[in-house]
């Protein structure tokens, strides 16, 4: 046994005061603490005279000297074979006065804390309170919808309940009425998504723009659909079975923006965005990193400063968050190439697409399927590349087209050749290549009509 943040060793009751200082320590750093009487410093048991009135005098002694008040586990123990005293206490009511004063557990020392430390200690640990998840929504029970409530519990796997129980059990009333984090998940007042698709690498020109409304489960799915429709989608067999392969990971986008709405700062009234642009997919969520972390300490996850702890325990159990901070390393694993950047007050989560990349043929790794696009060339240009373009290469361009037709059947010439990294003078090539092999047809005029896929090769 050795001395460390949360465990103090005192030789006998001599040092009770100084104990009692360390418990109070370790109580205002990590809210828990064993303090251990009749074991030396250096871990080796030397024993202690235990009988009631010895149980009796270290419970008075941490009542009379120990505020506010805790009700810790006073018990003895056997160590080495000598009878030793264990306390255990918990406390979430920071800060902890020893003897009137305040410490603070460093290593396996107790610092005095000045003023000024001490009012920031009471500032923080009263931020709970001050959350923006924790405010009053300004709903009654009544405006939250009841199949709403329902389906949660289903989800998360807890027993059905009366609206009522239900949120009181899940801490979200205040003086019976629902706080601003069961307005995100359970009422019928919408909550906002912002989502473009942008012809190049810039935001210059927008080819589809679509504002979302629904509650924060709505959102994160239908921002998860938007991506994938706007993003190049390859295939692979497997047996008999043609399985999509986006060319991001989806794990990786749905971990990013569920890390958006999660993670988000909600007193700013702009919205989670999500932009496709020719050459990536970014997600982007109002609001700085918390709690002066840095890029850093995101990536290696752990991390427990979350501005939003009540939301992500209500994601958490729909099993959509890790209770450990896991959520930018999930998306590493899946995407190692993503990128984070704050940009006037927004994290940004950007992927590259490869589908933009100027090669033949580019690698998707956690699939093993090849994808591959021309990038935009002139009509000339095209013509004289189409015969040394491999046919493979071809076949795959027609498959990524014909399930972009699929998705987005009144896609003009001009937006299939954006969408696909391609000249129009090769989307109109693929086209017609595609209605001679009776795989899409043209219905109605080339202003109003619409393309219908057709055929075995249908997506």
């Amino acid at each position: 046994m050795i001395e460390t943040e949360t465990t103090e060793l005192k030789k006998s009751l001599a040092e009770l005061k100084q104990g009692l200082v360390s418990l109070a320590a370790m109580l205002n750093k990590h809210g828990q603490g064993e303090l251990w009487f009749g074991i030396a410093p250096n871990g080796k048991a030397v024993g202690l005279n235990v009988n009631e009135k010895t149980l009796r005098d270290v419970s008075q002694a941490i009542a009379a000297h120990i505020e506010p008040a805790i009700y810790p586990q006073i018990t003895q123990q056997l160590i080495e074979g000598k009878h030793c005293l264990q306390i255990k206490a918990e406390g979430w009511q920071q800060p902890y006065l020893a003897y009137g004063r305040a410490y603070m557990r460093v290593a396996d020392e107790d610092k005095k804390l000045s003023a000024s430390e001490l009012k920031n200690l009471i500032l923080q640990n009263n931020q709970d309170a001050l959350r923006w998840e924790n405010e009053p929504s300004g709903l009654t029970l009544e405006q939250l919808n009841p199949e709403k409530i329902s389906r949660f519990l289903a989800r998360a796997n807890l027993p059905q309940d009366s609206a009522v129980s239900a949120l009181e059990k899940l801490d979200l009333l205040r003086q019976g009425a629902p706080i601003n984090a069961a307005k995100l998940f359970f009422a019928d007042v919408p909550i906002q998504l912002r989502c473009a698709v942008f012809a190049t690498t810039t935001s210059s020109t927008i080819i589809d723009r679509h504002d979302f409304d629904g509650d924060i489960l709505e959102l994160i799915e239908e921002a998860e659909k938007y991506a994938l429709k706007n993003i190049h989608i390859g295939m692979r067999l497997e047996g008999l079975l043609r399985v999509d392969v986006p060319e991001i990971s989806l794990k990786a986008i749905r971990e990013s923006l569920v890390n958006a709405f999660c993670h988000r700062d909600w007193r700013d009234p702009d919205f989670v965005q999500v932009a496709v642009f020719k050459d990536r997919l970014e997600i982007r969520s109002p609001g700085s990193l918390y709690g002066n972390l840095t890029f850093d300490e995101i990536r290696q996850g752990n991390i427990s400063r979350r501005r939003n702890p009540k939301i992500a325990e209500l994601l958490r159990r729909i099993h959509l968050v890790e209770a450990w901070g896991r959520g930018v390393p999930l998306i590493l694993e899946n995407a190692p190439d993503a990128g984070f950047v704050e940009i006037g007050g927004l994290f940004i989560t950007r992927f590259k697409r490869p589908s933009a990349l100027e090669t033949v043929s580019e690698s998707v790794p956690e699939t093993g399927l090849k994808t591959s696009v021309t990038p935009p060339e002139t009509p000339r240009k095209h013509q004289e590349n189409t015969k040394k373009t491999p046919r493979k290469h071809q076949e795959n361009t027609r498959m990524l087209l014909l399930h972009q037709l699929q998705q987005q059947p009144e896609s003009s010439v001009r937006f299939l050749a954006e969408a696909l990294g391609v000249s129009e003078a090769s989307a109109r090539h693929h086209l017609r290549r595609l209605q001679a092999e009776n795989k899409v047809r043209r219905v109605g005029p080339d202003k109003g009509g619409y393309w219908e896929v057709i055929g075995e090769d249908k997506p």
